[in-house]
């Protein structure tokens, strides 16, 4: 078996791969790259059980073959290169020798049957939408998804497709964010629980991508196609918690403030607040917004007033300013809107600009009791 490719085109491939592989695996066989030759087709495959990766490069030979070839060794082997052909030549004494225009290097290989093979997906549905869009949907909604392996249908992203659109949701029970695109659609009606490792890898990929992604799905598995890249992983099991059911809808109360302005003024105001609770408390008269906290234990505190366009009764609401920095920096517009009904009920923030058609992102905050 032997192949030559090119140097940075084999490691940009293999870098994106090696992101499924695991720093410490159960099985010593998915340390490896799974490398399948048939003729000048060479697919590559990384895999943790759980996600399985794989990419199709164009190699020059007339060979066939597979082995499996240690991940972590041959990327920092082609780390080094410049730019240049790489021939690989599999030896009979289970080496594969790499030849570069300056010397040889031989890497221990194992069987290529030993390494798990991809699942099939039987009778899979199936939706496109566009690579940039799937990655945007990710990134609005994936730092919303919890961490608790007690609920570990809450530690995913929920995506629920329809003939009417596209809705992704996160949360942790604190926080929930709901993605939704109406100008994308499915044929039927699914919803399942992606775990966020798949993803993260996808949106890295995806950002910016105008090609398109097949994504197929039945009850245990999902399928990502796109260009020259198949991924395959196991859908989190079990049901979503119902969501609509705590997004409040009589909502009275609006504030509309310059996000920037905002933003700024939660971060340097939550300096001063306790390091336990991280409380915030916000206080709405008129069109003036008043954000102070304090540590009591230290007697730290601040206040800063903002002017803001407000409709409602006057209020005071507590929250968690961690949550609140991380909604509002991950917005991308100029203005927000936050809509609340009472002080102990969730705020609702949404961007009043910079959407695409078709688009709405919907964030939902838990308010925090405040000590008078």
């Amino acid at each position: 078996m032997k192949f030559i490719v090119s140097s940075t085109y084999l490691l940009k491939q293999l870098q994106v791969l090696g992101g499924v592989i695991n720093n410490s695996n159960t099985l010593p066989i998915l340390d490896n790259f799974l490398f399948d030759l048939d003729n000048n087709k060479l697919t590559v495959s990384a895999s943790d059980l759980e996600t399985t990766m794989s990419s199709v490069l164009d190699v020059d030979s007339d060979n066939q073959g597979t082995i499996a070839v240690p991940a972590r060794l041959l990327l920092e082997t082609l780390k080094t290169f410049p730019e240049q052909p790489l021939t690989f030549v599999v030896e009979d004494n289970n080496t594969v020798e790499i030849s570069s225009n300056h010397g040889k290097y031989a890497l221990a290989y194992a069987d290529g049957a030993e390494f798990p093979k991809a699942v099939e997906l039987a009778n899979p549905s199936s939706t496109t939408l566009l690579g940039d869009i799937l990655a945007t949907a990710i990134d609005k909604t994936i730092f919303a998804a919890g961490n608790d392996d007690l609920r570990p249908v809450m530690s995913g992203v929920f995506f629920q497709f329809s003939p009417e659109n596209l809705t992704f949701v996160a949360t942790d029970a604190h926080k929930l964010v709901k993605y939704q695109r109406t100008d994308v659609t499915a044929s039927q009606v699914a919803e399942f629980i992606m775990p966020k490792k798949p993803l993260t890898l996808l949106k890295g990929i995806l950002s910016g991508s105008e090609s398109d992604v097949v994504i197929e799905y039945n009850d245990s598995n999902a399928k990502f196609s796109f260009e020259n890249t198949e991924l395959i992983c196991r859908l989190i099991d079990g049901k979503y918690p119902n969501y609509e059911a705590v997004i409040p809808k009589e909502n009275p109360n609006v504030l509309s403030i310059a996000r920037n302005q905002f933003l700024s003024s939660v971060k340097r105001v939550a300096i001063f607040s306790n390091k336990t609770t991280h409380q915030i408390r916000l206080k709405i008269a008129g069109a003036e917004l008043n954000i102070s906290a304090e540590d009591i234990d230290y007697s730290n505190k601040a206040e800063e007033r903002l002017t803001c366009s407000y409709q409602g009764d006057d209020m005071q609401i507590g929250f968690n300013s961690r949550f609140l920095t991380e909604m509002l920096n991950n917005l991308n517009s100029d203005d927000v809107s936050l809509e609340m009904s009472l002080p102990n009920r969730a705020g609702i923030l949404t961007p009043i600009d910079g959407l695409d058609e078709g688009e709405n992102v919907t964030m939902l905050v838990m308010p925090v009791m405040l000590n008078s």
